[in-house]
């Protein structure tokens, strides 16, 4: 990876802004630290095309506010979110108001640079992918109709008793179509099954 690719970490724990950027020079990336949402925003002419790495919960603009004057101002960077709190529904909101893809903590070294070479290249192509759009619909149009209302439940927070009460089936039978769900879909997770659907289309807005 080149020193030219730039990632802006944005986060209020010291402990994890350090970690992060040890992490990522170590990648090879250029790495520069905000300790708040505010003080990135009042760079944001001055800097270089990049990747955007926020934390969601922090006080004064948070991440969801971040993402909402980046989509109202003319520049575009994309934006990798990271939350701690496992928070589906607002991961969801997240990728609706722009963010490229969200990460739950503690997360996986590779998974979070693999997640960055992405978006640097999407940034570059200005497009997303095509292709993985066209692979994520086909997994959808795997699912029987079943299958798909119980993701639907899955990816908007419901519960399995709360999913089996709604389609009237027992909770175990919930389990059973949540497994092959997560095996048609090739999610190892629910946030990875929440990135999957949404692009696929499947949550709207």
């Amino acid at each position: 990876m080149s020193q030219s690719s730039k990632v802006y970490v944005i986060d209020d724990d010291p402990a994890m802004r350090d970690s992060l950027d040890f992490l990522l020079g170590a990648a090879g990336f250029s790495v520069r630290l905000f300790d708040s949402a505010q003080r990135f925003l009042d760079e944001l002419t001055s800097l270089e095309a990049g990747c955007v790495l926020t934390d969601v919960r922090m006080p004064g603009i948070d991440g969801m506010e971040l993402l909402r004057q980046l989509n109202s101002g003319a520049r575009k960077l994309p934006v990798i979110v990271m939350t701690g709190h496992g928070d589906v529904p607002l991961a969801v909101e997240a990728m609706k108001l722009g963010a490229l893809d969200f990460l739950e903590k503690p997360f996986e070294d590779d998974r979070l640079i693999g997640m960055i070479e992405t978006a640097l290249a999407q940034s570059e192509t200005g497009s997303r992918s095509d292709a993985l759009t066209a692979d994520m619909t086909a997994r959808v149009a795997s699912l029987t109709q079943r299958e798909r209302q119980v993701m639907q439940g899955l990816i908007t927070g419901q519960s399995n008793k709360t999913i089996a009460r709604e389609y009237d089936i027992s909770p175990r039978t919930v389990e059973v179509y949540r497994a092959n769900v997560m095996t048609k879909m090739q999610a190892n997770s629910l946030s990875e099954l929440v990135r999957f659907a949404i692009r696929a289309g499947i949550v709207q807005d």
